[in-house]
């Protein structure tokens, strides 16, 4: 068989195992390659040369920067204002994630954009109780339109200007594309509005995150903290010296939970105080202010309770929820509330079930604890071996702690990407790998965070099938279909090139990329333009916008890509919104763009 034909027979196999996903959509990309491989289609060079292609590097540079935001709060207070804004119905939401991933893709690209956005409307969906596939792919769809509001959103829109202007000697102005981009917006917003939720499936990944918005307040009442605790250190020279802790107190509203002693040892009321000791107190303020002041102590903390919920999460501090495991060797030491160690203070402790109160214990398997400390005296927890940690902290300061230490140095990053990216003084690629690194010199995140955020799957995903794309175009199967498409159009009559060039194009686009496909379609209208006696603007326009209608196949589009693991779709998922939506936009064209560039030349 011919190069062209074996493209079409691969082709036709790896979209029937995307449709069947009984294999990850990774695997069936690699599958690809090596099939090309196989059948001689294209060399070794070519076969992986997918993976060091600019846009793989440009999608794994974009993870980081996310993460880096991400991990900095700065989501979660975009997240939180949009929900401030807008509300937390579902109409809301999506039109304004929609016209804010248009925005920003005319910025910078499309793909930037989705990759921006995409945790904020993961963040978004779960603070409203709405579904991530009601929204992520609205989002992509977004991003993609907002390629055509600027002639810098997308460089297919180059492309045609520059044969635009070779031809005719004078190009689409830099907001021209907006006047057939703004409506084929809000006819994208309306299609996805209406018909979302019937088209769409109502699924969210069992691997998004939970919702911690209300865990300061749930956990506080869980462990009943209604009263709190005083820590009052022993200083030397305190008239305390000596005497057992319980007798300090003579008052009824004000008990000694315990002691620990200078080497953080817990020991019961009754233990005779020393120089360095910490008495934990719980009662009234005034009791314990009268304790301070005759026996010399000094105040090291002061209660923490469901009534401070501030004070229970801030930007510098936070709390966690640890268990006890089995063999763990914190087993039979002394625990109260208000113990300390390793810079985590005991909240509150229920075991079986039940609170503890204020009265100590000895620990056992099985033992709930809530401790409160500096953020990364808490996250450190997560990697202890004496504790099993229930939520994890770094997951709820993310959530809950807009804007943090490190948010500022994020998002000069983001600033110098966008900045590379909307004025073209640098390549996609070098902008995404001036970000990822960026992130990592400044300390936003660390390389192992680095390398944990980047979807490895999507990379693998993208760079096994661009030499799929490639052959296509190589071995001239893409010139077959057009020449087949355009050979059917009646001389003379406009309004069906058009239709014809939309189909074409529009087609090609699911499997190869944007600018190939108006690269190889472009001469084509160009010739059709001049047989049918038809203007060149109007053609090239709606190759432009045919370009970018790539909405039925999460392979069609790296930002339909993206969006698939936070959607939670399937391969089959695209194509019920994509083809409505392709439909409605293929319609604004035939109506709109001879209307606004007459076809007659």
């Amino acid at each position: 068989m011919s190069d062209s034909a074996w493209c079409f027979v691969v082709l036709g196999v790896v979209v029937a195992l995307f449709v069947w996903n009984r294999f990850s959509v990774g695997l069936v990309a690699v599958f690809a390659a090596l099939a090309l491989y196989a059948t001689g289609v294209v060399d070794a060079t070519t076969a992986v040369a997918g993976f060091g292609d600019p846009i793989v590097v440009f999608i794994a540079g974009l993870f980081v920067v996310a993460e880096g935001l991400e991990a900095t709060g700065v989501t979660a207070w975009a997240g939180q204002q949009l929900l401030a804004r807008v509300g937390t119905g579902r109409s809301g939401l999506l039109v304004a994630l929609v016209v804010l991933a248009a925005v920003m893709a005319a910025l910078v690209t499309p793909n930037g954009s989705a990759a921006a956005l995409l945790p904020i409307m993961v963040v978004a969906a779960r603070r409203s109780g709405t579904a991530s596939s009601q929204l992520a792919m609205p989002l992509a769809f977004g991003a993609s339109v907002g390629a055509l509001l600027a002639l810098s959103g997308s460089p297919v829109n180059v492309v045609v200007s520059q044969s635009l202007k070779e031809q005719t000697g004078s190009g689409f102005g830099y907001f021209e594309f907006a006047l057939v981009g703004l409506p084929l917006l809000a006819v994208t917003i309306l299609v996805a509005w209406r018909l979302g939720p019937r088209l769409l499936p109502h699924r969210t990944p069992s691997d998004l995150p939970a919702d911690y918005s209300a865990h300061p307040a749930t956990v506080a009442e869980h462990y009943e903290l209604d009263q709190g605790f005083y820590r009052l250190r022993v200083p030397g020279g305190s008239s305390a010296l000596g005497r057992r802790a319980e007798d300090l107190v003579d008052v009824d509203d004000a008990r000694v939970v315990g002691v620990q002693d200078a080497t953080g040892v817990g020991h019961g009321p009754d233990r005779e105080l020393a120089d360095g000791d910490t008495v934990v107190v719980s009662g009234a303020s005034s009791s314990v202010t009268g304790l301070t002041d005759a026996s010399g102590l000094r105040v090291v903390s002061t209660p923490l309770t469901r009534a401070t919920p501030s004070r229970l999460v801030s930007r510098d501090r936070g709390v966690a929820e640890v268990v006890v495991p089995p063999r763990s060797p914190l087993v039979g030491s002394r625990r109260f509330p208000g113990f300390t160690r390793n810079g985590v203070t005991v909240l509150g402790i229920r075991r079986l079930g039940h609170d503890t109160g204020l009265d100590g214990v000895d620990l056992q398997e099985g033992d709930a604890m809530l401790v409160h400390g500096a953020w990364p005296d808490v996250e450190a927890l997560a990697r202890s071996e004496e504790l099993l940690v229930v939520d994890s902290p770094e997951l709820v300061r993310r959530q809950l702690v807009p804007l943090g230490a490190r948010a500022w140095r994020a998002l000069a990053v983001l600033a110098a990407t966008v900045a590379l990216l909307a004025t073209g003084v640098a390549p996609p690629a070098i902008a995404g790998l001036v970000g990822a690194a960026g992130m990592v010199l400044l300390r936003v995140v660390t390389p192992q965070q680095a390398y944990r955020a980047v979807s490895w799957e999507t990379v693998v995903l993208v760079g096994g099938l661009i030499p799929l794309s490639v052959a296509i175009q190589a071995s001239g199967a893409a010139d077959s279909i057009a020449n087949a498409i355009v050979g059917v159009v009646p001389a003379g009559n406009s309004h069906v090139l058009l239709i014809a060039l939309f189909v074409l194009t529009a087609v090609l686009g699911q499997v190869v990329s944007n600018t190939a496909t108006v690269l190889i379609v472009t001469p084509i209208a160009v010739s059709a333009a001049a047989e049918t006696g038809t203007a060149l603007a109007p053609v090239l326009m709606l190759v432009a916008v045919a370009g970018a209608a790539s909405f039925l196949t999460p392979i069609a589009t790296p930002a339909n890509m993206m969006v698939m693991g936070p959607g939670g779709y399937r391969f089959g998922d695209y194509w019920r919104l994509g083809i409505v939506t392709m439909l409605a936009w293929l319609v604004v064209c035939v109506v709109l763009i001879p209307v606004v560039w007459p076809l007659a030349p």
